[in-house]
């Protein structure tokens, strides 16, 4: 998927957990096949998993991010009301993977996908008791960390430009540019909350028409409260996604720019991963697809 991706297949994975977790020795190591970008995953029995990062040149700069993760990841699960993975341990490369890996447990439940419970108000309510509980969490003070996406619209204008230029013949970059040149003009939250940063479907587990797990909370931090309003783009149609709106309080500068972090998150999927990734470039494109179908932000569009 990377250009700089790092291999790590079942053979070199099993040498490095029976290795550094020797209790584990006697448990089936199983790599899992999903849509994630940043790590490959191997499961270990029933209850754990090893994370082996694909990128990284610096096994230093990849620790300490992994020590950070885990600081987050145990931060986020004593807020989040469903269940969450726990952080373990942080373990050395070897036979061939230069870096540092983590392993963490095991939280059962299937992977969300853009459509299967896209018209489910219960799942939109699952998805409001997420986000509150993290609004409502202290943020201690802390302010955006000034990575990644949380902190203004604006700041993404030379990576969204890049992905509509790379974009086109995919989708219709004229009126997504459009889109963009309205939203990246909003005011910046003024107010800031602690944030999941990802809620994309891979990192949401469901089971029985409901949220049963919320995966990669690493990335816990302060952020704009409109960030994670992703989800409802990613994952829910116009009623329950209009019955997330309602019940998170989400004023109309607040939702739009929630539109704004989605529509800048899916447009970098759809062609970075259209050849090495499938899953991920259809979300952009259900993504993309659900925000140019808006009444609201296709009436922003038109005031031009």
């Amino acid at each position: 998927m990377h250009d700089d991706q790092l291999h790590i297949d079942l053979g070199i994975a099993r040498r490095l957990i029976v290795e550094q977790l020797p209790e584990c020795r006697d448990l089936p190591v199983t790599a899992l096949a999903g849509s994630g970008t940043v790590n490959a995953i191997f499961r270990i029995g029933d209850d754990l998993t090893a994370r082996f990062p694909l990128q990284g040149l610096d096994a230093a700069e990849v620790e300490s991010h992994l020590e950070r993760e885990a600081a987050a990841l145990g931060e986020f699960r004593r807020v989040c009301p469903f269940p969450a993975p726990r952080p373990l341990m942080i373990c050395s490369g070897g036979h061939g993977y230069p870096l540092p890996w983590s392993v963490q447990t095991w939280v059962p439940g299937e992977i969300a996908s853009p459509r299967g419970l896209s018209g489910s108000l219960e799942f939109a309510e699952d998805l409001v008791r997420l986000i509150q509980a993290m609004r409502d969490a202290d943020v201690a003070g802390r302010v955006f960390s000034g990575e990644g996406r949380g902190g203004v619209l604006r700041d993404g204008d030379e990576w969204v430009a890049e992905c509509l230029r790379r974009s086109t013949g995919l989708v219709d970059v004229d009126r997504i540019g459009a889109l963009w040149a309205r939203l990246r003009e909003l005011p910046y939250a003024d107010t800031l909350v602690m944030s999941h940063r990802d809620l994309i479907p891979a990192n949401l587990l469901v089971g029985d028409g409901r949220l049963v797990g919320v995966l990669d909370g690493g990335g816990y931090c302060p952020a704009d409260p409109a960030l994670d309003l992703v989800a409802g783009w990613h994952l829910l149609d116009d009623g329950p996604r209009a019955a997330l709106r309602d019940r998170l309080g989400s004023g109309r500068v607040e939702w739009f720019r929630g539109a704004g972090w989605a529509l800048q998150q899916a447009m970098g999927l759809i062609w970075y991963y259209a050849d090495t990734n499938p899953t991920m470039a259809e979300l952009g494109r259900s993504t993309v697809a659900r925000l140019m179908a808006d009444e609201e932000l296709g009436a922003l569009v038109s005031a031009d």
